[in-house]
């Protein structure tokens, strides 16, 4: 038997796997004549014939035949051990018996006041839930359709939106699509919305939608202090999250309240989420809570906390690494090449830095003491720098030459600070101009570095600097810088970006080069954009040094582009909610 078949209806075994049946509905009843195509002894003593299926697929036909009368006759005996293993998963299932049903059944499904989807939007998502893309190409090749899958993200964003509730109907496929993709989830169990944490609680591979998120979940009144306690301490750990930041949305010192209540008794996992989720609407007030958690028993929690605190510019926790660090730092004037910052990184890691969040031991291959600089730099707030640097700014300090090799730690440590405190002006000093090549950049040359510098900055200027970026060095580079900007791109994004793929399409090369940044466009460029696009969809004259086909290859691409954001455009309006009806005589 080869192995394909033995996996097969081993797996088959596996599947049916459950509560014995009866045995009269699992006995065997062969058809007048039928054999199996080679000799075999029959059932042994005391096996079923499930059994022996199962030994013949686990060692093979040809070690082990096929009992006789459990296969039809005529078929080689890999083909026969198939035909028998699919006949006798019929009968096993059609043998079991139900189990007994829970005292009273599962509570009715809460009610989902959200509006409902309008019938087109309905079947666009069983559509995009079903995954029926159109015919893909061949040898590798996309073809021209749009792929499906990668608009289900934009569907339930724009639907979560629009408000819209989730059919009861398709809350399976869309758990289930959930499950299999963790990208999906937060979008997903929005807008499964209550109901859908119901199911959930009723099939054990939905558990996920239990652990995580708001999941939808119906809270209770805010101002009802009774309704509130009973949530927290009685309801999953995704209503308690729900539970908590709707609390602080309404009452921040309220939420601290709540969480301080059984804080001592959870979970380190479930301590973290809930201290990771005070970073919305993070403030001063949060700060005594945090600097009891710098105490916690978890590593992660501590660390989070410190984090946290480091966030918030006047906090304690901020003077003291500004402090920390500024003994570290320092400018020299004494040299004849003018102003250099000068690094002195700490001797050691004491315990009060441990207790601020300073992790003592670096990761393989980092020294230790430019470990420790680089987190006592990364948690000061930025504004001690320009006092303790001669006055200057962002720019003008990020300019300065660094003594001792120390730049790229330095640097790096500043464009962390810069995520970490959302300081827009130190993270336009540390990207520095676009069109500069990415190798002499003034703050670091890494690209998931200057990804997370841009999200700092407003999303029209985020925009602007990575269109100038692509015009001055292409799309090689900016794959990730993409990543960052808003959805849907600004114009001189989207047409930077096309721009640069009619360029490469000129240039001869292969599509696929650029199969990232097409997919990107895709999901991107705004939908407004198609009929501009449409003259790319033809095929270009064969340059004399084109890879061969590459024309047809970008004719492709380029009509699965224009194909994607009419579709795009199509599901906009589908979940464009319809205008209320006007009311007689107004």
């Amino acid at each position: 038997m080869t192995s394909t078949a033995a996996t097969t209806a081993s797996g088959a075994a596996s599947a049916t796997a459950g509560p014995t049946p009866d045995a009269a509905t699992t006995t065997a009843r062969p058809a007048p004549g039928a054999a199996t195509t080679t000799a075999g002894p029959a059932s042994t003593a005391g096996s079923s014939p499930w059994e022996e299926l199962v030994t013949s697929a686990l060692l093979g036909t040809d070690r082990r035949t096929v009992p006789v009368g459990l296969a039809p006759a005529g078929r080689d005996a890999p083909t026969a051990l198939l035909d028998a293993a699919a006949l006798h998963t019929v009968r096993r299932r059609a043998g079991l018996r139900p189990g007994p049903a829970p005292d009273g059944g599962p509570a009715p499904a809460p009610a989902d006041p959200r509006r409902a989807l309008p019938g087109p939007a309905r079947r666009r998502l069983a559509q995009l839930l079903a995954d029926r893309s159109g015919p893909s190409g061949t040898g590798g090749r996309r073809g021209t359709a749009p792929d499906l899958t990668e608009l289900l993200p934009q569907w339930l964003a724009a639907a979560n939106e629009h408000g819209y509730q989730a059919p009861a109907s398709l809350l399976p496929a869309l758990l289930d699509a959930a499950r299999a993709r963790t990208d999906l989830r937060p979008q997903a169990l929005a807008f499964a919305g209550p109901r859908g944490l119901w199911l959930a609680r009723l099939n054990p591979e939905w558990k996920f939608a239990l652990r995580g998120g708001s999941a939808g979940s119906a809270l209770p009144d805010m101002g009802d202090p009774e309704a509130v306690r009973k949530l927290w301490d009685e309801g999953l750990f995704a209503e308690r999250v729900a539970l908590l930041a709707g609390v602080r949305a309404h009452d921040a010192n309220a939420a601290l309240t709540l969480l301080g209540t059984t804080w001592a008794t959870e979970r380190a996992e479930d301590r973290l989420m809930f201290l990771d989720s005070l970073r919305a609407g993070l403030s001063p007030a949060d700060e005594p809570f945090l600097e009891h958690a710098l105490a916690d028993r978890s590593r992660n929690v501590r660390a989070t906390a410190a984090e946290l605190l480091s966030a918030l510019p006047r906090s304690a926790l901020a003077g003291r690494m500004a402090k920390r660090a500024a003994s570290c730092v320092a400018l020299d004037r004494s040299g004849a090449a003018g102003a250099v910052i000068s690094v002195e990184a700490p001797p050691e890691c004491d315990a009060d830095m441990q207790r601020d969040g300073v992790v003592p031991n670096p990761p393989s291959g980092r020294g230790e003491r430019s470990w420790w600089l680089g987190q006592l730099v990364e948690a000061a707030p930025l504004s001690v720098w320009p006092g303790r640097l001669g006055g200057r700014t962002a720019a003008e300090i990020v300019a300065l030459p660094v003594s001792d090799d120390w730049a790229d730690e330095l640097h790096a440590a500043w464009c962390r600070a810069a995520v970490r405190q959302s300081d827009a002006e130190w993270s336009r000093a540390l990207l520095g101009a676009p069109a500069a090549p990415p190798s002499t950049g003034p703050g670091t040359t890494s690209l998931a570095e200057r990804s997370k510098l841009l999200a700092t900055l407003p999303e029209d200027e985020r925009a602007a600097w990575v269109a100038e970026f692509i015009a001055a060095h292409g799309l090689s580079e900016a794959f990730q810088l993409l990543g960052v900007c808003a959805v849907p791109w600004a114009e001189p994004l989207g047409r930077a970006v096309v721009d640069a793929l009619d360029i490469a399409r000129d240039a001869g090369s292969y599509p696929w080069s650029f199969s990232g940044v097409m997919g990107l466009a895709e999901r991107c460029l705004a939908p407004d954009e198609a009929d501009r696009l449409e003259v790319l969809t033809a095929i270009p004259d064969e340059q004399e040094n084109a890879s061969p086909g590459a024309g047809g290859y970008w004719s492709e691409a380029f009509q699965r582009l224009v194909s994607t954001l009419r579709l795009r455009a199509t599901i906009r309006t589908e979940l464009t909610p319809l205008p209320a009806p006007a009311r007689p005589g107004a």
